[in-house]
């Protein structure tokens, strides 16, 4: 496969079956590995379609700067864009990101500003926020921007479609919304009888990339009304799934993915039979400093603990 630019390999990314990870042998698990873009996540998609709908929309001119706020990856994203583009960007991020993103932030040129990490991505919002009110920046705000959705309508969703058409049921993490509102729209208009599932971190319990509506921030774009069913998941159970998803299957993916793969091995056990897609944001490679996949399991716990997941 070729392509003329970085920027047109987004997208297109592997549905690959997870035979080892199914609780039940008449309900098939299938990865879609967004880690395969080119900055390795999901992101990658909707900051291509960020900036390329400021641009259509004369928001976006060269001697404005990108602002936004992000855990990681969305800045690492928009870094590739903005460099490949030529624009400056500058991105508010939890001062307790691993060492691998703050580092893709630097090779790509970007202008890093740290909130506070106990604060999380809220504290990463507010900052940017009162960055914004300067004329200087243009912040993309992936939690409310349209295109961020239509992103995953027009693309992930598509893709899924096109190579399974057969789903059942679509797993993804909770974080900005864009992704669960925008493959669950593409989804139910293939079959409405596909479900639409949330993995959604409990409460007070950090599984960073992934937010619980009750924290007090609901991002614009989410839309609920396309959800089914909403599984409550923990930091503990994540971060095993993960390392059983590399054991088993060889797939090196991030933290956040084994809250999708746990939320998926709970809904398969319930099924007669299906066909269960499970979005998979990234990859593993940008956790390695967290010893996430260190032979003992006390030490990748408090690994995790101590950093932001995506």
């Amino acid at each position: 496969m070729r392509f003329a630019d970085v920027l047109d390999a987004i997208g297109n990314t592997p549905l690959v079956g997870l035979p080892n990870m199914s609780p039940n042998p008449r309900v098939r698990l299938w990865a879609k590995l967004e880690g395969q873009n080119p900055t390795g996540s999901t992101k990658d998609r909707i900051a291509k379609a960020m900036v390329e709908a400021a641009e259509e929309a004369g928001q976006l001119t060269p001697e404005r700067t990108i602002l936004e706020p992000t855990s990681g990856n969305t800045g690492i994203s928009l870094a590739l864009v903005a460099r490949r583009k030529g624009y400056r960007l500058t991105v508010v991020i939890p001062d307790n990101a691993s060492e691998e993103r703050i580092r893709l932030l630097e090779l790509f040129g970007a202008e890093i500003v740290f909130s506070p990490g106990d604060k999380g991505t809220n504290g990463s919002i507010d900052v940017a926020r009162r960055l914004s009110k300067d004329d200087r920046y243009f912040m993309p705000f992936q939690y409310g921007n349209p295109a961020n959705p239509r992103a995953h309508e027009e693309g992930t969703g598509e893709e899924i479609v096109r190579d399974l058409p057969e789903i059942t049921h679509f797993v993804a993490g909770l974080g900005t919304g864009g992704t669960l509102t925008g493959v669950g729209r593409r989804l139910q208009r293939h079959d409405a009888g596909v479900k639409v599932v949330a993995a959604e971190p409990e409460l007070g319990d950090l599984v960073y990339g992934l937010r619980s509506l009750d924290d007090g921030f609901v991002p614009p774009i989410f839309d609920e009304s396309v959800l089914d069913r909403k599984f409550l998941v923990n930091s503990s159970d994540s971060l095993r799934a993960t390392r059983e998803l590399t054991e088993n299957e060889g797939v090196f993916a991030g933290i956040s993915s084994g809250a999708v793969i746990h939320v998926a091995q709970r809904v398969a056990a319930e099924l007669d039979e299906g066909e269960v897609v499970c979005l998979l944001a990234d990859g593993g490679w940008k956790y390695l400093s967290t010893h996430a996949w260190a032979p003992e399991l006390e030490r990748a716990e408090k690994g995790v603990a101590e950093s932001l997941w995506w």
